[in-house]
């Protein structure tokens, strides 16, 4: 079997054909046993072969954007039999990684950074006097970013040789039609067409305005029967719609563009779930997976427990149908954030903007500034990537948004790019955000409700993906701004816990109680503003010990020590927060496992024992 991308380049056609149906088929063997990524990744197969056949990536870099369909890249460049351990814990990572192989030139988690790490590498070659060019790989879905066409709009001014490959296996840019589109596509590619545009445009520049004008008039014409106006109005060639699965196009498609050394967009379209008929279309269940049975495509039996996602997804449909007000958007993952349902009886006041999120916060700050309630909802790492936006479209002016902050904390398999841990210490610094956190599903529907209510200033809360660690063992009561919850008074030593760190902290008091230690147990419930009150709580207790599924810099004992500093008392205080590095993939119970998320009974013992 192909060890090295280096095998291929002396391989028949029907040997690279014969190739591409063992790679679906190895990634199918071991995605249906570990779960991951798997329609996207079917469906860009022959892109991957025909690049790894044309071009050396070692002396021309591939930028995978996102990188979840890169799997053929990782099975052809030394990890076919690694690719066992895909996404487990000391395994393959699911994105493209330069850590773990020298093949994988820049890390990928998120969406549409392809085109501008293409065009930074350009200058460097430029610079450096370098032969080759990058090759980027892009989906269409992450075409609907502004950095892409913020990097698209330097490189059709620059010129820089680049070659971009969109993969367009969903939202259809220009759909072909029959012969007439195949032969218009094959010229498009063909060197005679690109040979003969260049010429006509050497001799429109030598003629004088008034003998170019219908010539001009005719080339444009002539343009407009192609699907690729956009990119050549932007100065970038295009060629295409091509069959991105008909390996000898591809080929033949990628040699033409590697000789125009000019920035080149190669219009690909491909089958989402290619290979796999249960798969193959429009699924978004497709999209990402866990272990499932081949044959039948079924997934393991679902728990009857609703899981945060879903609670907040009913309880915000339920005050969507009471208030009119209340409106709501997702970037891209109507599904994973629980928005779906509520698109679908409300399209009309609920929006998918697709990978679009500073779109996404900034249109629903003016909706706010109109009078609405905006909840968005997007998952904790990529809020991140509308940082700005929260600042200075929705904070400055303190409007009421309403931010849903799912997979908050570790996520599990996708990784340093998607641990979702940052958000307290990116938001707690914004002057106007409220934040909070619900211990378990009953305190979710009340931070909903609660938010809802928010109409003076912007607020968020976060909860995890999966389930909560508490399993709504206490009543839980509404919230009232800035006001924390006593669960346990008792002891000398008291454990805060924030969001699902009150769980942790409340299975860790039950261990403690058990050898004869007392301890209290408080749910901070708001990190910002914190309870005055905690002025006169705080200062009975000997020592302080902090859960929080979040960094420790910038986290929930930053914010308690900042304030009792102000404050002028301290006490004690250890964090349980995660230290200052970039979590790994992996199980989630084995990456905190591995975080040390099971010790906390056994540090606490030892710290008061060293007192």
């Amino acid at each position: 079997m192909i060890k090295t991308h280096y095998d291929l380049k002396n391989m028949q056609l029907s040997d690279l054909q014969d190739l591409c149906q063992n790679i679906r088929q190895r990634i199918l063997d071991v995605v249906s046993t570990n779960g991951g990524h798997l329609s996207s990744t079917l469906g860009a197969v022959e892109l991957i072969v025909a690049m790894h056949y044309v071009f050396d990536c070692k002396k021309n870099p591939f930028i995978f954007d996102v990188s979840h369909q890169a799997y053929a890249h990782k099975l052809l460049t030394g990890r076919w039999e690694s690719f066992s351990s895909l996404r487990q814990f000391d395994g393959i990572s699911g994105f493209i990684k330069p850590s773990e192989s020298p093949s994988d030139y820049f890390i990928a988690g998120h969406s549409s950074t392809s085109i501008s790490l293409g065009v930074g590498v350009a200058k460097a070659f430029a610079l450096k006097h370098q032969d080759g060019l990058p090759i980027a790989l892009i989906g269409d879905g992450s075409m609907s970013a502004g950095l892409v066409y913020e990097a698209l709009n330097e490189l059709g001014d620059r010129k820089y040789p680049m070659i971009i490959i969109l993969n367009d296996n969903e939202m259809s840019i220009a759909k072909p039609i029959g012969a007439i589109s195949r032969y218009l596509s094959s010229m498009m590619s063909g060197s005679f067409y690109q040979k003969l545009k260049n010429n006509v445009k050497k001799i429109l520049e030598k003629m004088p305005e008034s003998a170019t004008y219908l010539a001009k008039r005719f080339e444009e014409s002539f343009k407009l029967i192609t699907p690729g106006v956009l990119f050549e109005e932007m100065g970038i060639h295009y060629i295409g719609p091509v069959d991105g699965h008909d390996l000898e196009v591809m080929i033949q498609t990628l040699k033409r563009a590697k000789e125009l050394k000019e920035p080149v967009i190669i219009h690909a379209q491909t089958l989402k779930g290619k290979g796999y008929e249960i798969a193959e279309g429009q699924f978004e269940k497709w999209h990402g997976v866990g272990p499932f049975d081949l044959k039948t495509g079924r997934g393991a039996p679902k728990s009857i427990k609703l899981n945060p996602t879903q609670i907040y997804s009913k309880t915000l449909l339920e005050l969507a149908q009471e208030d009119e007000k209340v409106v709501g958007v997702t970037a891209a993952m109507p599904g994973g954030t629980g928005l779906e349902s509520l698109i679908e009886k409300y399209p009309q006041r609920f929006w998918d903007v697709a990978i679009a999120e500073q779109h996404a916060v900034t249109s629903m700050a003016a909706m706010a500034k109109e009078g609405f309630k905006p909840f968005v909802s997007i998952y904790s790492t990529f809020l991140q990537r509308a940082y700005d936006q929260i600042v200075h479209d929705t904070c400055i002016m303190s409007l009421p948004l309403k931010f849903a902050i799912d997979r908050a904390g570790i996520v599990g398999e996708d990784g340093e790019t998607h641990q979702g841990l940052l958000d307290i210490a990116y938001l707690r610094s914004i002057p106007n955000m409220i934040l909070f956190a619900p211990r378990d599903n009953a305190s979710l529907v009340e931070s909903v409700k609660f938010a809802n209510t928010m109409n003076h200033a912007p607020c968020a809360f976060r909860y995890p993906r999966g389930n909560f660690v508490l399993d709504d063992e206490i009543l839980s009561t509404p919230f009232v701004l800035g006001q924390c919850e006593w669960l346990f008074k008792d002891g000398e030593i008291l454990l805060i816990g924030y969001g699902n760190g009150v769980g942790r902290a409340y299975f860790v008091r039950e261990k403690l109680v058990e050898h004869g230690i007392s301890a209290g147990l408080l749910d901070l419930r708001f990190v910002k503003p914190l309870d005055l009150a905690l002025k006169e709580i705080l200062p009975h207790y000997k020592k302080l010990y902090i859960f929080s599924d979040s960094y420790y810099l910038g986290g929930v004992g930053s914010a308690i020590m900042e304030f009792m500093s102000e404050n002028n008392f301290f006490i004690p205080v250890k964090s349980f927060e995660i230290q200052d590095l970039f979590v790994t993939h992996g199980k989630t119970t084995t990456v905190e496992k591995s975080l040390g998320f099971e010790e906390f009974f056994e540090k606490i013992l030892q710290d008061l024992q060293d007192k």
